[in-house]
C-alpha cells in the first residue's frame, strides 16, 4: 500500500516537472525565421509599403518613413528592383543578407548599389535591424545623397545633315560670334554624395544638352574647302550652292584680322565677268572679232598692256575674255561703255544689293568717275573697283544658276531674325548669263584656266589683282553643277598660279 502511494507520488512530481519544462521551451520559441522576415521585407520595400517595413524593424526611428520617401523624391527614382542573396547566420540569434539593388533615376537612368539587411531576434521574433546605410552605403556616418542642377546656354552649331562642323574647318572665326544669337538655357544635373567633413564627390552627371542649330555648311563640302587651302596661307575659298544661295562651305585662312566676307580687294580680271555682261548688254556679240594685240593706247590718255605683254592678235570676244585680254577690254570698255552703264551692270550683278547672310558681309563698291583713265582700269578690275570673295562666289553662282541670289549661312528665317529681309531673288537676263556660261567655259578649255587639272564641267575666270609695292592677289572663281566658288589668295601671284590649284584640290577632295 505504502509503495503504491509512492509510485503515484514520483509520476505527480513527473508531471509537474514535465509541464515545467513545457512552458519554458514554449516561452523561449523565436517565431518565424530569419529567411521569411528578410523576404517580406524585400517584398514590402519593392511594393513600396513603408508602413510593413516598419513593423519588420526592430525600433524604427521616428523618421523611418520619411526618409525613405525623401531619398526617392530627391533622387527621382522611377522604379527600383532588389536582388537578395542568401541569408547567412552571424551568431546565435543574428543573420544578414547581402543584396543588391537598382534605383532608376529620371535623370540618368539605371542607378545600381548593394548593400546589407542585417536581421536579430528581438522579443522572440526575427527582426530588421535597419540603418541608414540598408537604404545606401553612402548614407552611412551622416551621409547625404542630393540632386544638383545645372545650367548652360551652350550653343552648337552643325552641319546642314546635323553632323558637327569639321575639325580646322577654318569657319570658326565665322560660327563662334554666331553663337550668342542663339543661346538658350538648358538644364543638366549632378548626383552628389555629402559626407560631413568631407568634400562633395560627384556619383553622376549629365551635362547641360547645347542647343544644336544647323548651318548651311555642307560637311563634305566645308572638309573639302578646308582641305584645300592646307599649307596655303593668307588665302580663302567660298563655295555657294546656285539653286539656293546656301553657302555650302567657309574656309578662311586670311591673315591680318582680314575677312572673305566683309573686307573689300582689287578684284582684278575676275571682274571682268561684270565688265563683259554690260559689253553684252550694249549689243556686242560673243563671236564678234576683236583685236588683242599686247598692248593698247586710248587715244591721248594713258597706255595699257596684257600680262606677260602677250599679243593673241585678232579673237573673238569669248577667247578675249579666256585669255583675260586687258587690251581687248579696255578698248571696247571706253569705246563702248560709260561710267555709269558698267556700275549699273556691277550693282545688276551683286555690287547695289543688300547681303543678309546671317553672318554680315558686302559685295563692294564701283565708284563714280569722269576719268577715261580710271573707267578703264576699273573695267579690268583695277582702279578703284573693290570687292570681297563672298561678291564674287555669288556672281559665279549667279552666272550658273540665271538668279542672283544673297547667299546665306543660314536658314530663311534665322536670316531674317538676325540680318532683317534679306533681298529677294533677281533673275538675270538669259541672253547674257547663256553667253558668260561659254566665255566661263572657254577660261577652263583653252584660256588660263586650262590644263590646270580640273575636273571636266567646271568653268570659271582667273583674275590677278596689282596691288602697288606687294605682290599680287591671286583670284578664280566659277562654278561646276550646283557649286559655285571664290578663291582668293591674298598677295599670292596670280590667279593661275595662286588660286586655281586651290580649286582643283577642292574638287579633288569630294
Amino acid at each position: 500500500m505504502r509503495r503504491r502511494r509512492l509510485i503515484v507520488l514520483v509520476i505527480a512530481v513527473a508531471a509537474v516537472v514535465g509541464a515545467g519544462a513545457f512552458a519554458v521551451v514554449a516561452a523561449n520559441r523565436v517565431k518565424g525565421s530569419a529567411a521569411q522576415t528578410a523576404a517580406a521585407y524585400f517584398d514590402s520595400w519593392r511594393e513600396g509599403d513603408l508602413m510593413e517595413m516598419a513593423r519588420l524593424v526592430d525600433r524604427p526611428p521616428s523618421d523611418f518613413i520619411a526618409r525613405h520617401r525623401e531619398l526617392s523624391e530627391e533622387l527621382h527614382v522611377e522604379a527600383l528592383r532588389l536582388t537578395p542573396g542568401p541569408v547567412k547566420s552571424t551568431g546565435d540569434g543574428t543573420a544578414e543578407v547581402a543584396f543588391s539593388g537598382v534605383r532608376v533615376l529620371a535623370e540618368f537612368g539605371e542607378w545600381p548599389f548593394g548593400s546589407t539587411l542585417r536581421l536579430a531576434v528581438r522579443e522572440r521574433a526575427w527582426k530588421v535591424l535597419w540603418s541608414p546605410e540598408t537604404l545606401h552605403p553612402l548614407l552611412k556616418d551622416g551621409g547625404t545623397l542630393e540632386l544638383g542642377e545645372t545650367k548652360s546656354s551652350r550653343v552648337e552649331l552643325v552641319t546642314r545633315e546635323g553632323a558637327r562642323i569639321p575639325n580646322d574647318s577654318y569657319a570658326e572665326a565665322y560660327l563662334n560670334p554666331l553663337k550668342p544669337e542663339f543661346e538658350q538655357v538648358h538644364r543638366g544635373w549632378v548626383l552628389l554624395s555629402k559626407v560631413p567633413g568631407q568634400p562633395d564627390k560627384a556619383l553622376l552627371t549629365r551635362e547641360p544638352e547645347a542647343h544644336v542649330e544647323r548651318t548651311t555648311l555642307s560637311r563634305p563640302v566645308q572638309a573639302a574647302a578646308a582641305r584645300s587651302l592646307d599649307g596655303t596661307e593668307d588665302s580663302a575659298i567660298i563655295v555657294i550652292r546656285p539653286s539656293t544661295g546656301e553657302i555650302l562651305a567657309l574656309a578662311d585662312r586670311l591673315g591680318g584680322n582680314y575677312s572673305a566676307v566683309r573686307d573689300v580687294f582689287a578684284p582684278g580680271s575676275v571682274f571682268k565677268v561684270i565688265t563683259a555682261a554690260a559689253l553684252l548688254k550694249s549689243g556686242l556679240d560673243p563671236t564678234a572679232q576683236l583685236a588683242c594685240p599686247a598692248s593698247y593706247q586710248i587715244p591721248f590718255h594713258a597706255s595699257y598692256h596684257n600680262a606677260d605683254d602677250a599679243d593673241h592678235g585678232t579673237v573673238s570676244f569669248t577667247d578675249a575674255f579666256a585669255h583675260s585680254c586687258n587690251t581687248t577690254f579696255i578698248e571696247q570698255a571706253t569705246t563702248k561703255l560709260t561710267m555709269d552703264e558698267l556700275r549699273a551692270a556691277a550693282d545688276e550683278w551683286g555690287f547695289g544689293r543688300s547681303y543678309a547672310t546671317g553672318i554680315g558681309g558686302s559685295c563692294g563698291a564701283v565708284p563714280d568717275t569722269d576719268d577715261l583713265d580710271l573707267l578703264a582700269l576699273n573695267s579690268i578690275g583695277q582702279g578703284e573697283v573693290v570687292t570681297t570673295p563672298l561678291c564674287m562666289a555669288a556672281l559665279a553662282a549667279a552666272v550658273q544658276s540665271g538668279t542672283w541670289r544673297s547667299p546665306r549661312l543660314l536658314s530663311e528665317e534665322q536670316v531674317r531674325a538676325i540680318d532683317g529681309v534679306p533681298h529677294k531673288d533677281v533673275p538675270m537676263d538669259e541672253g547674257v548669263t547663256a553667253a558668260l556660261r561659254d566665255m566661263m567655259a572657254a577660261v577652263v578649255d583653252h584660256g588660263t584656266a586650262s590644263g590646270a587639272g580640273l575636273p571636266e564641267g567646271v568653268a570659271g575666270k582667273t583674275g590677278t589683282a596689282e596691288v602697288d609695292g606687294q605682290t599680287s592677289h591671286g583670284w578664280f572663281i566659277g562654278y561646276r553643277d550646283d557649286l559655285a566658288f571664290c578663291v582668293f589668295v591674298r598677295n599670292g601671284g596670280s590667279g593661275r598660279s595662286a588660286a586655281v590649284p586651290i580649286a582643283a584640290r577642292f574638287f579633288s577632295g569630294l
